[in-house]
């Protein structure tokens, strides 16, 4: 198990941390949220304007564990096969042979996801959900440790398709970074001024590391008043007004598991009220579709979220 013996799960995921904040500065509770995603393995949609550092985070994540990593750019003429692989047929043996697409590995970056046709974008979905993909009649199984973490540009910006719902779905969580203070951008000049950071970065746990983290996440508890908690917060997502379409079970699961993983990185045994209310946001608005109505009148799946976590009765 390597270094997994000598540190508890607290102790993996402060290190994984320091190590990319080496890199990202004054992002810890976008570091704190991806790695809950990454540790309960759930997948994750960073969405931000060009330049904020969404490529590096997922970069810096990816060297930081000691595991294969592979990043797809995603552009309008990307088709399928560029992203599951293909059959090809060799001449002297006269069969067909697979070559694996960049699906097959441990953590994948799918840059500018909404730049791709929903034809190719729905072939991560497979992926995603059952960590297999179908190729020429054959199941081919990912591996134990598959993890997506997809980029995209708001949808306002030309040239891009919006992820189908069933895409957005997928997602255990999506967020923004945002921009940092005025202070950590002038350290991030500094830390610029010979070489970038991320050049410096070399691997702090190892992908048994990742699995003790994930399997250690199943023991967390959740009460049964907790339970219920999370299932009536997303249940109110179904009736609020304005909203077209609710969120779906698989939120309910999601929310579950990532605020386990936040109990975990607290070193505590079991769940807070406060854990489902941190990460709630991000895991259930993506989901939420808003009818048109709602949306002009300055209506937002996060403000509709938002208020169900203010007027909902907390567990005592």
């Amino acid at each position: 198990m390597g270094n997994s013996e000598q540190s508890s799960p607290r102790e993996i995921y402060l290190k994984i941390t320091a190590n990319i904040e080496k890199v990202m500065r004054g992002q810890s509770i976008a570091i704190r949220k991806l790695l809950a995603g990454f540790a309960s393995g759930g997948h994750v949609l960073l969405e931000d304007y060009p330049g904020t550092g969404k490529t590096t985070l997922a970069k810096t994540l990816a060297l930081s564990i000691n595991s294969e990593f592979k990043r797809i750019q995603f552009t309008p003429d990307l088709l399928p096969s560029d992203i599951t692989g293909v059959s090809i047929f060799n001449q002297r043996d006269h069969e067909f042979r697979f070559h694996e697409g960049p699906v097959f590995t441990n953590i994948l970056l799918a840059d500018e996801i909404n730049r791709a046709s929903p034809r190719t974008q729905s072939a991560l979905l497979e992926a995603m959900a059952e960590g297999q993909v179908s190729v020429d009649g054959l199941n081919r199984p990912l591996a134990n440790l598959f993890f997506v973490i997809a980029t995209q540009n708001p949808v306002e910006t030309r040239g891009t398709y919006p992820l189908p719902e069933a895409q957005m779905d997928r997602f255990a969580l999506q967020f923004r970074l945002g921009y940092v203070t005025p202070d950590d951008e002038v350290a991030i000049l500094s830390d610029q001024k010979s070489v970038h950071p991320i050049q410096n970065i070399t691997p702090c746990a190892t992908t048994a590391d990742v699995l003790t983290l994930k399997n250690q996440i199943k023991e967390i508890r959740l009460s049964d008043e907790l339970k219920r908690y999370i299932v009536d917060i997303v249940n109110a997502t179904r009736s609020a007004t304005g909203v077209q379409l609710g969120a779906s079970p698989r939120a309910s699961l999601a929310l579950m598991r990532t605020s386990k993983a936040l109990a975990l990185f607290d070193g505590r045994e079991f769940v807070l009220p406060e854990h489902i209310q941190e990460i709630a946001v991000s895991v259930i608005a993506h989901r939420l579709v808003l009818d048109p109505q709602a949306h002009f009148s300055g209506k937002t799946s996060v403000g509709v979220v938002e208020d169900i976590i203010s007027t909902l009765a907390v567990p005592a």
